[in-house]
């Protein structure tokens, strides 16, 4: 059993099929592919092959149609829906991964490729998609958009909805940019002027939660009263705040933390007549303006420029590489992931990189030589 694949002249491939039909006798068809790239034509050409070993080839007197009939293959607009309800929300995704999904299927995937079926789908479809996405987005943008499109169809296949993924999807390359942070000048003038605050310890809080403790602005929202334990000078991070919604922080990786004695004086004066640590006067979450405002209000008292509150998270990993914090450290208390990501801070720890260099001009280490018959 054969499938061989040649260029027309004109354009397009011809398909070659030899097989051994299951009367024993051999069987070669020779068509014409409907479709125009080599790999789309290999996989017609098989799904050709498999239909010929089951029903055997029709007989062109008997006027019906010698065609394989068509896989019933949905397009990406009708198979998205189905996608986004069993396997990203069937996976127990977070609201914010979900959302982030249907807005690439909204805005880039299903303008480009909606009424197009999943097997159809060519490579070059896929690089002009990339190249017009590059017009406006950036390489990271594009990789998260890829990895949509490649969740989507390995779930077609998995469903058995398609045989194989129709295309390869490449990542682009994405330099990683300088983590922009608070000098210990900066934030020590951030903390001055927080402190300052006409009406609660609010401010302050905010400023230390993400300076001193490394939390993301969603985890600052999301902190609850029964997460602090003021005798054992502790703080758990196990939840974050999206939009309203409560749920377990990025990762879900829950993480314990010391709290620098300025942090836990600053949430004693808060008051604790609600559930969450911060919260607006009904008892709802800050929302992300909120927080924002009240961050880019103490910038401009301090005299500094707004940078945003994830920014104090990168201030608390930073400060820690630059006093000499080993990085499998600094990536527990911070809930990275992977250590790739703390690695980007590590350039700022002067302290290890000069003791190696310094350790090459050292003397040797000494080494007994053995005596000889030893």
């Amino acid at each position: 059993m054969t499938v061989k694949i040649r260029p027309y002249r004109n354009g397009g491939y011809e398909v070659d099929i030899m097989t051994r039909l299951p009367n024993g006798k051999s069987h070669r068809e020779r068509r014409k592919s409907p479709h125009s790239s080599k790999a789309a034509s290999l996989r017609w050409g098989r799904e050709r092959e498999r239909y010929l070993l089951v029903h055997g080839p029709m007989r062109r007197a008997s006027g019906e149609d010698t065609a394989q009939p068509k896989k019933e293959v949905p397009t990406f607009a009708e198979f998205a829906p189905r996608y986004v309800e069993g396997q990203v929300k069937g996976n127990g995704a977070k609201p914010s991964h979900v959302e982030s999904i249907e807005r690439h299927l909204r805005i880039h995937i299903l303008p480009a490729f909606g009424d197009k079926r999943l097997d159809e789908l060519e490579q070059e479809d896929l690089e002009r998609f990339k190249a017009k996405l590059g017009e406006t987005r950036k390489n990271k943008t594009i990789n998260n958009i890829q990895t949509t499109l490649s969740t989507l169809l390995k779930a077609a296949v998995a469903w058995k909805v398609i045989e194989e993924v129709p295309v390869e999807i490449k990542r682009l390359r994405v330099v990683r940019k300088k983590m922009d942070f608070f000098d210990f000048d900066e934030f020590a003038r951030l903390r001055e002027f927080a402190a300052k605050a006409p009406s609660d310890a609010t401010d302050l809080a905010i400023v230390l939660l993400g300076g001193d403790a490394g939390l993301r602005a969603g985890e600052i929202r999301g902190l609850h009263w029964n997460s602090l334990d003021f005798q054992r000078n502790r703080l758990t991070v196990e939840w974050a705040e999206w939009r309203g919604q409560i749920t377990t922080p990025k990762h879900d990786k829950i993480r314990v933390l010391p709290m620098t004695q300025r942090l836990q004086k600053a949430l004693r004066q808060l008051p604790r007549d609600r559930k969450l640590v911060l919260a607006q006067p009904s008892g709802d979450p800050l929302t992300v303006g909120l927080l924002s405002k009240r961050l880019r209000r103490v910038e401009k008292r301090a005299g500094l420029r707004d940078k945003g509150p994830h920014t104090l998270r990168h201030t608390f990993c930073s400060h820690l590489a630059m006093r000499g914090i080993p990085a499998r450290v600094i990536q527990q208390l911070a809930g990275h992931s992977s250590l790739v990501t703390t690695e980007r801070y590590m350039h700022l720890s002067p302290g290890a990189t000069t003791a190696a260099i310094a350790a090459l001009e050292a003397p040797p280490p000494h080494q007994e030589i053995p005596k000889p018959g030893e």
